[in-house]
């Protein structure tokens, strides 16, 4: 494991303890102010405009917030935006490619020494 890629398991790792005390935060405000709590997620629906679909009732989506769903969801996508970001020094993003035989793979499956 060389140097670049034990600073992208520091990053996740960081980004692990950030996410896991959002969530730990969330879990206690949703269970001493769950009105407020849910105001303000319905605030924040309002303006992405995800509260105006018809299809969806808070009841339903609002108690996944914090969940452990919630939680590996969150991590996950923060986690490909570090592998997905170019920083000069640093290692080529992680992304997805195709060979001509069909094959998927990783960029990172074609790095040498």
């Amino acid at each position: 494991m060389g140097w670049p890629r034990l600073g992208l398991w520091l990053k996740r790792f960081w980004v692990l303890l950030q996410v896991a005390m959002e969530v730990a935060t969330g879990k206690v405000l949703m269970t001493l102010f769950p009105d407020r709590v849910k105001r303000n997620i319905l605030a924040m629906g309002q303006k992405t405009g995800m509260a105006q679909n018809p299809r969806f009732s808070h009841d339903n989506w609002i108690p996944t917030f914090f969940s452990s769903q919630y939680f590996r969801f969150v991590l996950k996508v923060r986690w490909q935006r570090l592998e997905d970001m170019a920083q000069r020094g640093g290692l080529a993003p992680n992304c997805p490619v195709i060979r001509l035989s069909r094959q998927k793979c990783s960029i990172w499956d074609f790095m040498r020494g």
